[in-house]
């Protein structure tokens, strides 16, 4: 069984019922697309990719199954299925995994065999700051390492409710420093959905620590990144039926849970209010069925605003987590293969 039928499978362990939602469309029906999606193609800095035929039937396959589900993984009794799911993430061909520790947190080595002795990935895991691991992401990490051509390293940063903002920030920093300490001098931070935001955040920590000595990343990747934790964004509306996944009040409880009173709005939890300039190449993925569609549309527009070399990728029809359906959706493949070649000269460049 792999990621995308284990997801279903998940989803699947309540009977479907075949009715209509409250928004009038049937499961697996395709969401209607408005004039705001034209904005598309207006922006120089977007690149938007039409969902194929196949992947269109393989995606109303799988609405018509976890859509009945949706917003039910809660707290911390979700870890134990969630990883599973993770777990069912394809195995890269050519890539060994190792547990290790790096800066003192521990994590997971993802090698392929072409990879660069000098350069590597450091990734981290998405889950919304309360759930996820290493060692069940260690596949689609593999996967990233793979295309960019790079070993991985992901850190199992601490998680919340048990360790609260800022820890896993904290954690995340200890790697990179921990990968400068092992003498590696050409390293890309990435990251998916909260990992994704703890990755930008990890750019806008380093930039700001005007260290002379620092190695700065040659680049950033960030997949359907939680860039404004007071989910304030539009699409949080325009994409709620359309997400297969997830709901505004899920969200909000596990962003409550890991802020623990903190202020949405600091620029350290909610990269989006940072100050953006000096910051590497970024390249940013997201669905456009996601409710967090918005989150990297701003954060894109800000980067540029700000001076940077930064471009969005829109996925037409695909939802939160595609790129971990490879092998079964074009888009996961070629997502992946987008994310490489991004990488791969970054890593030449800094030669």
């Amino acid at each position: 069984m792999r990621f995308f039928e284990a997801r279903m499978l998940f989803a699947g362990l309540i009977e479907v019922e075949e009715h209509a939602g409250p928004d009038g469309l049937r499961r697996g029906d395709v969401m209607p697309k408005t004039i705001e999606d034209k904005r598309f193609a207006q922006r120089s800095a977007t690149v938007f990719h039409p969902i194929s035929a196949e992947d269109k039937t393989a995606m109303a396959a799988m609405r018509a199954i976890v859509e009945p589900n949706k917003g039910r993984l809660q707290g911390t009794t979700a870890r134990a299925p969630f990883d599973a799911i993770m777990e069912h993430v394809a195995v890269p061909e050519g890539v060994t995994f190792e547990a290790g520790s790096v800066g003192g947190i521990p994590g997971w080595w993802c090698r392929p065999q072409a990879a660069q002795p000098d350069a590597v990935v450091l990734h981290i895991h998405g889950g919304w700051f309360n759930w996820g691991s290493a060692q069940a992401y260690r596949n689609l990490v593999g996967h990233l390492a793979l295309h960019a051509r790079a070993a991985a390293f992901a850190p199992d940063y601490r998680l919340a409710p048990e360790h609260p903002f800022p820890a896993a920030a904290e954690d995340v920093r200890a790697s990179y420093f921990g990968l400068l300490e092992l003498g590696y001098k050409k390293i890309a931070v990435t990251g998916d959905s909260a990992g994704g935001t703890l990755a930008l955040g990890l750019l806008v920590s380093l930039k700001a620590s005007q260290s002379k000595d620092l190695v700065a990343p040659v680049a950033g990747v960030a997949l359907s990144p939680v860039t404004d934790l007071s989910l304030s964004g539009a699409s949080w509306t325009t994409r709620a039926a359309a997400d297969p996944y997830l709901i505004k009040s899920q969200a909000a409880e596990l962003v409550r849970s890991y802020l623990n009173g903190a202020d949405p709005g600091n620029p350290s939890a909610s990269p989006l209010h940072a100050d953006l300039a000096g910051l590497p190449p970024i390249l940013v993925h997201v669905g456009d069925d996601e409710v967090l569609l918005d989150d990297s549309v701003r954060f894109v527009d800000r980067a540029r605003a700000a001076g940077l070399d930064a471009r969005l990728d829109v996925w037409e029809g695909m939802a939160h987590g595609f790129q971990g359906s490879v092998g079964l959706l074009s888009a996961s493949t070629q997502a992946l293969q987008e994310i490489g070649s991004f990488l791969s000269p970054r890593f030449a460049q800094s030669e």
